[in-house]
């Protein structure tokens, strides 16, 4: 049986269960679902970013890639910081 390797991001829970999404090469190609029990312990939360083996459907194992978690937070708050920003005002207009 052939395994291949996916970049997978946590979407939400529902229950018990984890929904994750399915990156290849930086697009979303599908999702599962893996139990919440079999999580690494820190990334149990949303927008988590995994490394997922897959084999046809079956989740064959699950690891929590800090790094990039931490990265794509620190990109999403940068992008939200620079729509945040308010143009200047320009007072001679008066």
């Amino acid at each position: 049986m052939d395994s291949r390797q996916l970049t997978g991001v946590i979407d939400r829970f529902e229950g018990d269960l984890a929904v994750v999404l399915l990156e290849a090469d930086g697009d979303v190609v599908d999702e599962t679902t893996v139990e919440r029990d079999e999580l690494p312990e820190d990334a149990a939360h949303a927008n988590a970013v995994l490394s997922v083996t897959l084999a046809e459907d079956t989740v064959l194992d699950v690891t929590y890639d800090d790094e990039e978690t931490t990265q794509r937070e620190q990109d999403a708050r940068e992008r939200f910081d620079r729509l945040a920003e308010r143009p200047p005002s320009d007072e001679n207009d008066s």
